[in-house]
């Protein structure tokens, strides 16, 4: 999905999954209303049978677009979570990189809308 795509998503009620690490995420910024997740932990929050799923981030109706970087780890991660029932599961092509080229909402990293959950 391209950048404006997903902000348009977001703004219709997808959730954005920033899964670059905390360090990223304090230099470069996130975007506002995402929810952070590292990828090491992904599939454990999202599977509601984990033992360690977050309940708000379970429902596989709903859509959920992934962001890492680049747009690399979340293209596979995305067809993971499709694997795994989550039919709508997409990433943003370019990753965060490309969704700051484009302009889009970045607040700072120390500025999160939402505390990152715990790995």
């Amino acid at each position: 999905m391209e950048p404006q795509a997903a902000f348009r998503a977001q703004a219709a009620g997808a959730l954005i999954v920033d899964t670059r690490c905390a360090e990223l995420r304090r230099e470069d910024g996130v975007i506002p209303g995402s929810v952070h997740v590292p990828l090491s932990v992904l599939y454990w929050r999202l599977d509601p049978t984990s033992g360690y799923a977050d309940p708000e981030l379970t429902d596989p109706d709903r859509q959920v677009v992934l962001c890492c970087a680049r747009g690399y780890s979340s293209s596979i991660a995305a067809a993971t979570l499709r694997d795994m029932g989550f039919a709508r599961a997409t990433d943003i092509a370019g990753g965060f990189e490309a969704w700051a080229a484009e302009g889009l909402p970045v607040v700072s990293g120390r500025r999160a809308t939402r505390p990152a959950l715990r790995s």
